[in-house]
Order: C-alpha cells, then sequence, then structure tokens
C-alpha cells in the first residue's frame, strides 16, 4: 500500500523545503508507453485536474482546496488567493486542527507503542534477509536506527518509505511543518476565523486496524523499491500536484508499483484498492456530513466555508467533489 501523500507528515515554510533536495521529474525519464498508459488511465475520472473548487447549494456555500502536506514555495500562490476567503468563512475545516495535533502529539509520547510493537516478533524476523537489509538502510537514510526500525509497527514504517530522506532531514532540522494545510491554519488564525476538524485526532491509527500480518508486510515490500529513489518520486508528485493533475498522482504510484515493486499485478491492484479505500474513499464519505452541516450552520449566518485537505480527497467518483455533487452541490472549478 504506497504512501503518495502521508496524511500525518508535514515540512516547515519559509526557507523552501526543496530548496535542500534535488530530484528529477520521472515521467521525464520513464518509457512513452508507461507514461501514456497513466495518462489514459486518469481519463475519465470526475474532477482529475485542480485544486481549488466551490461547491453551491441554494445559499450553502463551500470553497474546496487540495492541499500537499510539504513545505514548497510555491504553495504562497494558494494562500494569497485563499487568504481574503478565509477571513470572510464562518470557519476553516481541515483534516486536523492544531488541538488535533496536539492531542495526537501528546498520545505518542505518552504512549510509544502506538509506533513501536514492544512484545511481538520484530520485522528482522518477519522479513527476509535482503527484505531487512534494504529496510534497514532506507530507515537509517530517514533517520531511523535499524535497532528502532525493527520494533516500528508496519504501517509507520510503510509510511516512512514514501517520504524522501531530504524530507525527513528538513523536517528534523526545522522541527516545524509548514504544509499547505498548515500554512491556511496560519491564515486561519490571523483572521479570528474558528478552525474546527474533519475527523479526530486518532483516526491514523484506525485507518490500519484490522491488517493481516501478511497485508502489513506487503505495505512495506511495496514500498521498498521505491525507497531507494524516493527524492526523485517527491519531485515527480509535487510537480504533479502544482500542475493540478491530481489523479496522475495517484495512477503514477500504481504503474509505479507495477514496474518495481516485484508483486504480482494482482497483488498491486488488490494493495492500491486497499489504499483507496481506507486512506480516502472511507474518510470522503465521513468528511461530507461536518461538510454540509458546517456549510448550513454559516450560512444561517450570511457566510460560507472553506475546506483544505489533501489533494487526492478531491477527484475520483468517492471523492469529496463528486460526494458533494450527489448531495445537491452544483461545484465549479476556481482554478
Amino acid at each position: 500500500m504506497r504512501m503518495t501523500i502521508p496524511a500525518a507528515l508535514f515540512l516547515l515554510a519559509g526557507q523552501p523545503a526543496w530548496a535542500a533536495c534535488e530530484g528529477q521529474n520521472l515521467f521525464d525519464t520513464m518509457p512513452p508507453e508507461r507514461a501514456a498508459a497513466i495518462e489514459a488511465a486518469t481519463e475519465g475520472v470526475p474532477y482529475r485536474r485542480g485544486l481549488l473548487f466551490e461547491a453551491r447549494q441554494g445559499d450553502r456555500h463551500i470553497i474546496l482546496a487540495g492541499t500537499y502536506h510539504f513545505a514548497d514555495s510555491r504553495h504562497q500562490v494558494m494562500v494569497d488567493r485563499l487568504r481574503p476567503m478565509i477571513a470572510e468563512a464562518q470557519a476553516l475545516y481541515v483534516e486536523a486542527g492544531p488541538e488535533e495535533e496536539a492531542h495526537l502529539a501528546e498520545a505518542l509520547t505518552a504512549d510509544p507503542t502506538l509506533m513501536v510493537d514492544p512484545d511481538g516478533p520484530t520485522l528482522p524476523e518477519r522479513l527476509s534477509t535482503p527484505e531487512w537489509q534494504a529496510l534497514a538502510a532506507a530507515m537509517s537514510d530517514r533517520g531511523t536506527p535499524a535497532v528502532i526500525a525493527a520494533k516500528m509497527r508496519p504501517w509507520y514504517v510503510a509510511m516512512m518509505l514514501g517520504v524522501s530522506p531530504c524530507m525527513v532531514r528538513t523536517m528534523a532540522e526545522t522541527g516545524d511543518a509548514g504544509g499547505l494545510d498548515h500554512l491556511l491554519v496560519a491564515e486561519a488564525e490571523a483572521a479570528g476565523t474558528p478552525i474546527r476538524a474533519l475527523e479526530p485526532w486518532d483516526t491514523i491509527f484506525g485507518l490500519f486496524q484490522g491488517l493481516t500480518p501478511q497485508q502489513e508486510l506487503d505495505m512495506i515490500r511495496a514500498g521498498l523499491p521505491a525507497a531507494g529513489y524516493a527524492d526523485d518520486y517527491a519531485v515527480t508528485l509535487t510537480d504533479a500536484y502544482f500542475d493540478g493533475d491530481v489523479w496522475k498522482i495517484w495512477e503514477f504510484g500504481r504503474f509505479d508499483a507495477l514496474a518495481n515493486s516485484g508483486l504480482p499485478e494482482a497483488e498491486v491492484d488488490r494493495q492500491m484498492t486497499l489504499a483507496q479505500t481506507r486512506l480516502m474513499d472511507d474518510r470522503n464519505r465521513a468528511w461530507i456530513a461536518p461538510l454540509t452541516r458546517g456549510a448550513a450552520e454559516a450560512a444561517s449566518e450570511g457566510q460560507g466555508i472553506v475546506a483544505a485537505f489533501g489533494a487526492l480527497h478531491l477527484p475520483g467518483a468517492a471523492g469529496v467533489l463528486a460526494l458533494l455533487e450527489a448531495e445537491g452541490f452544483a461545484i465549479r472549478r476556481l482554478d
């Protein structure tokens, strides 16, 4: 289950994270037939392009922005566009606000077993020797010694494999976050606009409940091949994001896994379906009620709301935009 945009990790704004990161866009070097296949796979996906939309139903009004959870100087364009909208909004809705992030940090400090398994078999015992050696090297590149990685829960290890070493170093050096989500939260705080969370602080832990031991290890196996070129991978996905070609990010991950993971096509498809269901579709459905309820409350005061969340939650048949459309909202792209 490849994590293309890890929902729980962020980087610092200000000095752009990419100033210290080097990599190439993999679309520039991939075989033309694969690029064509990725493009074909995105055709017909609802709202596949775009980062900024409005949804209207009568006097209910929602501005929806697709975010990228890592720092980049290019975020400033969207921040400037959304600043007056946030100032006029009744509330800003995000995946996790400052209170939820504080709760998460406190929980991880108080209970390390949320990320570390102190009793079960270690990852070196569960993986083959070559797999563990590759994983230990990848985690070391991300600042986690093998002796610690050995006891980490597989979901967290798999998520870390999806983050480039450069991003991890930047986050460690700055000690702060700064993806578009955090920049917009700062704008809301400056404007006195209330910030509301779309989901509880502990949502991330429930996303991986019920996986079999085999599914847990397959998450790691699927992420290992790309871990060695994670900086290139990150540049590729970031460029696609700022181009507004959102669903292309998801299909890139699918085709990259098919080409490089060593897993059978049926297994890659199974993992991608599982990831889409748990990381996106189920959460999207859960967000519709707070969004529509918030829009109704705001409308009663003659206002609208702004919602900002990971860009991959916008497109698709089970994306937030299509789900709002099914609720009777008219959708219009603004960027």
